[in-house]
């Protein structure tokens, strides 16, 4: 497990898309020092700033582009096919590329977001911030990861799903919210550390059983999918 979760890592910090991703992170903690430095009022700014940028777009999008890269780049370019013929049970090739998923797009996530938690309003918000993003992260990575198994577009319907169904609809259907892993992280990063820049409907037990449940049910789905590859990287 350790081997394929190196060779993902070592993969994904090559591929030039990642690169990408760095300017998202470093906007949001440029416009927190900026907010900051004009002694902008943190209810100004806030919610915009932690919560439309940081919880709404560079979460879901460092993630979406993370979490369908570890397996489904290997699944476009044929190398798939390496991983499939050796003599590994499947959940021992999905796991380890989930943690390295999740933990890539934590990592560029949480630390910007505490630091915008920290310019905004405490310690203790950037921590929220940080530990709820790390939490949405293993949730937005299992999604993806099965989405990458499940079609030969996941990057289209991950951002149908972050744009229509969270953006669109999160904003004017109050009832979609609740199956909303942005809302989600909202919830539990106002429940460790409350404040008034943070807010939503959704309560937080249904917040952390939800997440669970997402991150549970999409890895035990993209398990059994990769079981129905055939060698040829196609399923059968």
């Amino acid at each position: 497990m350790s081997t394929v979760g190196w060779i993902t890592a070592r993969g994904l910090f090559g591929r030039r898309r990642f690169l990408i991703l760095l300017p998202l992170p470093l906007l949001l903690v440029g416009l927190a020092v900026l907010c900051r430095s004009l002694n902008v009022a943190p209810s100004d700014w806030g919610p915009a700033v932690l919560v439309g940028l940081g919880l709404a777009v560079v979460l879901p999008v460092v993630a979406l582009v993370v979490g369908t890269g570890v397996l489904g780049a290997e699944i476009e370019d044929g190398t798939v096919v390496h991983i499939l013929t050796k003599p590994l049970p499947r959940w021992q090739i999905v796991l380890p590329k989930l943690a390295v998923a999740t933990a890539v797009s934590a990592a560029t996530v949480a630390v910007p977001l505490f630091v915008a938690g920290l310019l905004a309003d405490s310690v203790r918000l950037g921590l929220a911030l940080a530990a709820a993003s790390a939490l949405g992260a293993l949730a937005y990575s299992a999604l993806f990861l099965a989405l990458s198994l499940l079609t030969r577009r996941p990057v289209l319907l991950g951002l149908v799903y972050v744009l229509i169904w969270e953006g669109l609809l999160g904003r004017f259907a109050d009832g979609t919210r609740v199956l909303s892993i942005q809302q989600w992280v909202i919830a539990l990063a106002d429940r460790m550390a409350p404040t008034d820049l943070l807010g939503t409907t959704v309560s937080v037990p249904v917040a952390a059983i939800l997440t669970g449940l997402v991150a549970v049910g999409f890895t035990v789905l993209a398990i059994d999918r990769l079981r129905s590859f055939s060698v040829a990287g196609e399923t059968s």
